[in-house]
């Protein structure tokens, strides 16, 4: 029986099916970071240990401090590896009930959001961290008073994936921009227009969404801006529009 004859209970038993892949896969995906979590936490410690001069140790203030960490990079390994695999799910149900206009526009967007969610990701980790942990390290090291400088890690790593995630949704700035203008809510004259107001919103949101440092805000508006233009540089022209209608 084909897609568009099913019944809605039929329906409802396609994404049933659907969703127990999905949550089979999670559950591979979570022994598998299990496994790898300690290499996950090697990884995300990285940026802080490579400005840290004398090379400090973590503070574990609790005894189930491990034992949460790993379950937390676990399931944060398993999320990250099963959006990929859900999308395509998604795309797999609701795909059959799309016109060819319709997919030609949703397809890009699954592609493309978590491709844009991992360049914002690696901005953060490659870009941003070693100056903002030089910055947090060396105003540390010269506290006016007797100071140890022990991060606890587990706040640490929650500070780290905070930030990868908000500079990774970040990075769909673009294609939400695109995908309201394509489908006719937001004009591009509207959105170069906006312009002046749209860099002063960047900064404001790297205030909110960064700790309360100046260069760690730069570091977001800045790419919040280049990923403004790019967005615009992909939006369809009204007079372009037009001028196919009339033909």
């Amino acid at each position: 029986m084909s897609e568009a004859k099913m019944t809605l209970l039929q329906h409802f038993v396609e994404l049933r099916r659907r969703l127990i892949w999905c949550l089979v896969w999670f559950c591979a995906a979570f022994g598998l970071g299990w496994f790898l979590a300690p290499y996950i936490q090697e990884f995300l410690t990285r940026p802080l240990l490579s400005v840290w001069s004398d090379g400090g140790k973590m503070l574990y203030t609790n005894v189930t401090d491990g034992l949460f960490i790993q379950f937390s990079l676990a399931t944060l390994f398993a999320i990250f590896a099963t959006v990929p695999v859900l999308l395509w799910h998604i795309w797999a149900f609701v795909a059959p009930g799309l016109h060819k206009p319709e997919k030609q526009l949703v397809a890009p967007i699954l592609i493309l959001s978590p491709v844009l969610f991992l360049l914002g990701a690696a901005f953060a980790y490659y870009f941003m961290f070693p100056v903002v942990f030089g910055f947090f390290v060396e105003m540390n090291e010269a506290a006016p008073v007797p100071a140890t400088f022990l991060p606890v890690a587990g706040s640490y790593l929650s500070f780290v994936v905070g930030l990868l995630k908000i500079f990774g949704l970040a990075f769909q700035l673009p294609l939400v921009l695109v995908l309201l203008n394509r489908i006719g809510i937001l004009s591009r004259a509207a959105v170069v227009k906006s312009r002046r107001y749209a860099i002063v919103g960047f900064f404001i949101v790297g205030a909110i969404l960064t700790p309360p440092d100046i260069v760690l805000q730069i570091m977001l508006a800045l790419p919040l801006w280049a990923l403004f233009e790019i967005a615009v540089l992909f939006m369809k022209k009204e007079h372009r529009a037009q001028s196919i209608e009339h033909r």
